[in-house]
């Protein structure tokens, strides 16, 4: 294993410097073309998905733990960089509890017709749009409800949250490994392309029209795809006038909606 003890701070830890400025990791990480996977089960699952570590971060006593998840990935040669714990600290800007951290390399984003392709030569039906989430943990819970529900595939549009970002792949539970995902460049105008690929477009909202739920379900649509707007505002009225299908899901007790992420979990599970 190709180990480093670093008892200070280092230019060798710069990929983990300043965790905690969000507007500083949201710039830096994607044009560094990185992310970070926080514990040993993130970063399992990121590794089986084929990702490439740039380092992983640890303490003495975790050490283990590291060398065998690098060693069953054949990720040996790795650096590891095992540092005590408050140099841990002062580099992240918060107490890392968790394990280990690793620098792990950005996967290129897929184009949505190769997604498409590979969904429709596998018989998968289902799909989530994620429309402009600003919250990385709203964005984490989806994928795991995404994940948990069995939907094939997630398509986040070019102003929502990062699902990479270390809050994101740590709510999710490094579910955001394991369900298909890209960006979708051009939104609401892609959405063409997903009903050109013979999908129904529906819209959670609590707009004029909308049909519930379970009379979306009862229609037996063969491909479906299920958008999600943002926190507070929904579904935005440009791609409100493209959807096929508007869809509320019935409040009782005077409340008028969900979170999204629990909205998700909801809608997913009704269309399994």
């Amino acid at each position: 294993m190709n180990i480093l003890r670093v008892d200070e701070t280092s230019d060798l830890l710069g990929d983990y410097r300043d965790l905690t400025d969000v507007a500083l990791r949201r710039r830096l990480e994607p044009e560094n073309g990185l992310y970070m996977a926080e514990s040993s089960k993130v970063l399992s699952r990121a590794l089986a998905a084929g990702h490439a570590p740039r380092s992983v971060m640890t303490a003495e006593k975790w050490l283990g733990d590291v060398e065998r998840i690098l060693g069953e990935s054949a990720r040996q040669d790795t650096p590891v960089y095992v540092v005590p714990d408050e140099v841990a600290e002062q580099v992240t800007g918060y107490t890392v509890h968790r394990g280990m951290l690793a620098a792990m390399n950005r996967p290129a984003y897929r184009p949505v017709a190769d997604v498409l392709a590979e969904l429709a030569a596998h018989g998968r039906t289902r799909i989530a749009v994620l429309e402009n989430l600003v919250d990385h943990t709203n964005v984490g819970a989806c994928f795991r409800s995404a994940a948990a529900m069995g939907v094939d595939a997630v398509l986040v549009t070019p102003r929502c949250a990062d699902p990479l970002y270390r809050r994101s792949v740590r709510v999710s539970m490094g579910t955001v490994f394991q369900v298909p995902w890209t960006r979708i460049e051009s939104w609401p105008a892609g959405m063409s392309e997903l009903q050109e690929a013979g999908y129904v477009v529906a819209g959670l909202t609590l707009g004029e029209g909308a049909i519930e739920l379970d009379d979306l379900v009862a229609e037996q649509h063969g491909r479906l795809a299920l958008v999600l707007g943002t926190e507070g505002h929904g579904i935005t009225a440009h791609t409100d006038r493209r959807l096929d299908r508007r869809v509320t899901i019935p409040m009782a007790g005077g409340v008028d909606s969900l979170n999204v992420a629990a909205a998700s979990a909801v809608a997913f599970y009704a269309t399994r």
